[in-house]
């Protein structure tokens, strides 16, 4: 159940985050100017690379690198593929998860590796084969890990992580607001290096500005009826979250969403995009409308989870848009139904927006359910 009152008490909500995850989202902003320098000192500013890489391969381990592989492949679009690499192991642990290059690798690729914890042997092991390959490496994990080691040796690039003191006082989740920021950061100046997509220090510079934003609007202090973050948690508490994207940046936001949902405050959530959405999730609407709720034994029975649409767009209301046959789908089966959609800006700044907002949210409705 969620304690409401919790949202609208500063101090209890600094209480409740052992894990620092309001402040992880509060501080996005500084942890991109931070890992932009971080980049910047490491000398990606200076690179001139010979054109842009055939395939780009990104290996990390949970939700961090799924996410930063999932967003730099939107953004790249089909200039060059982006690939993750997915683990094998018996367990989701630093020691005993294996990563494996593909049979075409060669010194025409790029492998990223990206992990807030860097004393995976097996990203060690994954940088050695791609330096064998001719392949290049460039590293993004916390200073004076194991893996920083193991990439210059590897004749490889490694940038220190943004990190934060309280960022050791709890396990990382590889959901937290801070971590994809302190990740994604530095691999976006690279890419733009290799032309593979555009980010550039001034546009990165207005990513933390757009974050500092959403912070200031959707902070502990900010009330819920005028605090967007605080609004959809409240919305989410104790129904199924549905979430359905439209654009191309909110695709990436809107399944981060739904792994932040789960990861963070054990909520369930399915996603998809517009419009395919509309039949994908039609007869799930249509299976939470029941016409005899009204006579159900509330005493006796567990409440069920009713659905609640999320709609995540990233596109002007005057353009080609399935969201009115979304909305009417859905209110057509009793579904009530949530809508965030970014104010003007670049691309980057957009889905910057988005995934702040959406992030704030997943840490409230963690916070107030105490999860």
């Amino acid at each position: 159940m969620l304690d409401e009152t919790l949202l609208d008490s500063p101090e209890r909500l600094t209480d409740a985050d052992r894990r620092g995850l309001l402040r992880g989202a509060a501080e996005a902003g500084a942890r991109v100017r931070t890992a932009a320098r971080h980049a910047a000192e490491a000398g990606v500013g200076n690179l001139k690379p010979d054109g842009r890489p055939r395939a780009v391969l990104i290996a990390g381990p949970g939700a961090a690198a799924t996410h930063a592989a999932d967003l730099l492949g939107t953004l790249a679009g089909a200039g060059s593929p982006v690939t993750r690499l997915a683990p094998t192991g018996v367990a989701p642990a630093a020691g005993a998860l294996r990563w494996e290059l593909p049979g075409w690798t060669g010194s025409v690729d790029l492998l990223l590796i990206a992990t807030p914890d860097g004393t995976e042997p097996g990203l060690a092991l994954l940088a050695e084969q791609a330096y064998r390959r001719g392949c290049t490496v460039v590293a993004v994990a916390p200073a004076r890990s194991p893996l920083s080691e193991s990439v210059s040796a590897s004749h490889g690039l490694f940038i220190p992580m943004a990190t934060a003191p309280y960022d050791h006082d709890e396990p990382l989740a590889g959901a937290a607001p801070g971590v994809l920021w302190a990740l994604l950061t530095p691999l976006l100046a690279l890419l733009d290096r290799t032309g593979l997509l555009e980010a550039p220090p001034e546009a990165v510079e207005k990513v933390a500005d757009r974050l500092d934003r959403i912070a200031e609007r959707c902070g502990p202090a900010i009330v819920t009826y005028s605090n967007p973050a605080k609004t959809l948690a409240a919305e989410l508490a104790d129904s199924l979250p549905v979430i359905w994207t439209e654009g191309t940046s909110a695709g990436p936001a809107g399944r981060r969403f739904a792994a932040a949902l789960a990861e963070l405050s054990g909520t369930p959530a399915v996603v998809s995009e517009l419009p395919e959405a509309l039949d994908a999730h039609s007869t799930l609407l249509a299976a939470g409308a029941d016409p005899d709720d009204f006579f159900r034994d509330r005493v006796e029975e567990t409440p069920a989870l009713h659905a609640r649409v999320v709609l995540l767009r990233d596109r002007p209301i005057g353009g080609l848009t399935a969201a009115p046959a979304a909305r009417d789908l859905a209110l057509g089966h009793d579904t009530p139904i949530s809508e965030l959609e970014p104010q003007a800006g670049g691309e980057l700044e957009t889905l910057a927006e988005l995934i702040a907002i959406t992030d704030f949210a997943a840490v409230y409705l963690t916070l107030a359910s105490g999860a």
